[in-house]
Order: C-alpha cells, then structure tokens, then sequence
C-alpha cells in the first residue's frame, strides 16, 4: 500500500509517465465528467414530456441546441452505461371487426408521391388502458406531416366517435377537402353509412385496406405506435377523465414539439406548413421484405375554404 507521503512525481516516475501528462489525464477526466453530467441534464429536460424519446432523437436535440457537443456513439454509450435506453412492451386487443355487408372501397393511395397536407389521411382505432377496462382512441391523422387532425376517446368502439375525430379533423383543417382520400382498415365503423356520408358530403374520396395487409396503413399504425410507446404504456390511468386529459396533453406534444426521422426532425406542425417531398432520414426496410415478417413488426409497433358540412 502507498504511503501517503508519497509524491505525484515519485508515482509519475514510477509508472514512467510526467507530472504533466498525470495533470492532463487528470483535467481530461474531469472534463469528461462535467460533460457527462450536462449530457444527463439535457436527457432529462427533453424527456420530462418525452418519456420515451430515442437516441437518435435525442442526439438530434442536443446537438441542435449546442452543435457539436456530443457524438452520436458517445451518447448511445452514456444512455447504456446508465440504463436509459428504451424498452418496447407491447400488447394486443382487437379493435378492428370487419364489415362484411357493408360497402368496401378500393385501396386509391398505393403508389401516391404526397407532397403537401390534406392529400390523403389515415384512420385507425387504438385501445388505452385504466384500471377500471380498455378505453378506445379514434384517430385521423394527416400521411403527408404526421400531424394528428382529429381524435376521440371513448369508452366503446361505437362508430359515434369515430365519426367525431373526422369532424374535429375537418374543423381543424379549416379548408376545401375535395379531392383528399381518406384511407382506412375495413372496419365496421368507417364502413357504416354515416362515415361515409360525411365523408362524401365533404367531398373527400374513400380508401380502404385489402387482404388484411398492415402495409396498407402503415402510417395509422405508426402513429399509434409512437403514442403508446413513448407515452401512453408508461401511464397508470384511473378512469376515463384521467386518460382523456392526459392524452390531450400527449397528442399537443405529438404534433408540435416531437420531431420524426420521416420528416428530416422536423415535427408535424412545421410539415403541415410545408410542401414538397419530405426528406427522411431512415432506410425502408419494408421493401422487398418478407410480408410476414413486415406484419410481424408492424403488429409490434402497435402492441398506434368551402362550406364544410360537419
């Protein structure tokens, strides 16, 4: 054991290193330290209301804040050395019942290039949890920007409230929708005579999915994905009015504050501005994939101005 008289230069000489080199080591690490403490700092700023935001993201927002401060590999090493990488936990409840009396429609946006808002929206349902039973969310949400347009939650998978996201999505959009495509599943509730209605008394052309594939609402389903995942799983909700005011304030934070890689980070609000291809900064590996597997992941993520008549 050292004595603790001892000199730095007798321990420095020992080991055939400098004074100089030990106070260099010694001020690098501590600088090390400091660095890390502010990273940690920032991780938790920006996931106070985005619990579950990922690397990627992450290194994005620090580095737009403060350029250059951390490299991509250094954060993914400081989110792992102190548990902070996200988990997926998914589950599954049906929401979809097919109608099969009712009238289907074509699938219209295979192949469509969108390249501004309103060109063509998802719909899809997905099922929150309390203590007291699932509750179910209606969403509409917008393929071009990602932005949610409409949403509902209810306490039952009536078609009354997916009726009610449409009409928040038309309210909100606030313009002409002649022309959009609206594309949803073959459930019941987008089948029924009153969807349909409104949608066609807006002028808006009706899309469904065919042969039960996800790809086919891909987007609907990410969307789903990304508010159960980073948000909505983590919640231990009492009752419906506990669900309802939370998830107000989640799709608030979805839409203007979150940034998407399908969107270069921008959020959806700043794309639902825009026009133009969007540039994204992710690969497709849905292409020339196996359909099963492409099920497979999909099904994980989601274990997601005329007169308008409204």
């Amino acid at each position: 054991m050292l004595q603790p008289d001892i000199s730095v230069e007798a321990i420095c000489e020992l080991f055939g290193k400098t004074r100089q080199a030990y106070y260099q080591r010694l001020s690098y690490k501590y600088q090390e330290h400091a660095e890390e403490s502010i990273i940690l700092d920032l991780i938790a700023d920006l996931r106070r209301d985005m619990g579950r935001m990922g690397g990627r993201k992450l290194w994005h927002e620090i580095n737009d804040m403060y350029p250059g401060m951390v490299s991509r590999d250094r954060l993914f090493d400081i989110l792992d050395k102190y548990h902070l990488k996200v988990i997926t936990r998914t589950r599954t409840v049906r929401t979809t019942w097919s109608a099969s009396r009712l009238r289907r429609f074509p699938n219209l946006i295979k192949d469509v290039a969108l390249t501004a808002a309103n060109q063509v929206w998802v719909s899809d349902i997905t099922y929150v949890e309390t203590r007291k039973g699932f509750v179910y969310l209606h969403l509409v949400t917008d393929a071009y920007s990602k932005r949610i347009m409409g949403w509902r939650l209810s306490p039952n998978l009536h078609a009354d409230a997916t009726i009610s996201a449409l009409r928040m999505a038309i309210r909100n959009a606030g313009c002409d929708l002649t022309g959009l495509i609206h594309h949803s599943d073959r459930g019941c509730q987008y089948c029924c005579e009153k969807y349909v209605n409104l949608l066609q008394d807006n002028g808006i052309q009706i899309s469904m999915t065919q042969d039960g594939d996800p790809r086919d609402n891909a987007i609907a389903e990410r969307v789903n994905g990304i508010l159960k995942t980073e948000w909505l799983n983590d919640e231990n909700f009492e009752v419906y009015a506990d669900a309802h005011t939370r998830i107000s304030q989640v799709i608030d934070i979805y839409n203007t504050r979150r940034p998407h890689l399908s969107l270069n980070y921008k959020t959806p609000a700043q794309a639902y501005a825009e026009v133009g291809e969007q540039v994204r900064v992710w690969k497709n590996y849905y292409k020339g994939s196996n359909p099963q597997k492409v099920a497979s992941v999909i099904s994980k993520l989601t274990s997601g101005c005329r007169t308008l008549q409204i």
